[in-house]
């Protein structure tokens, strides 16, 4: 093995999943992800989302839209408010 790659996970990558798998464990995001795969479900994309690159994205009206992947993810507002559609 070469001298540059790294052997295992750092202490902060660790952490990071840690706090990554407490935060998928909070009841509000679990909702999120049950809404979100529900309307996959329903428009008959579940599972293959992964493989066209899009997100099912929110809108202001609450509606959900099929979205870039990259755009979907990249939309952050002021101080991490949304700037939803």
């Amino acid at each position: 093995m070469s001298k540059n790659k790294i052997k295992g996970r750092t202490k902060s990558s660790k952490a990071k999943l840690a706090y990554q798998a407490a935060y998928n464990k909070r009841p509000e995001e679990i909702t999120r992800r049950q809404e979100l795969n529900g309307e996959a479900r329903k428009r008959k994309i579940y599972g293959k989302r992964h493989a066209n690159g899009v997100d099912l994205s929110h809108t202001k009206s609450g509606k959900m839209v099929l979205e870039k992947r990259s755009t979907n993810r990249a939309r952050n507002g002021k101080n991490g408010k949304s700037t939803k559609k």
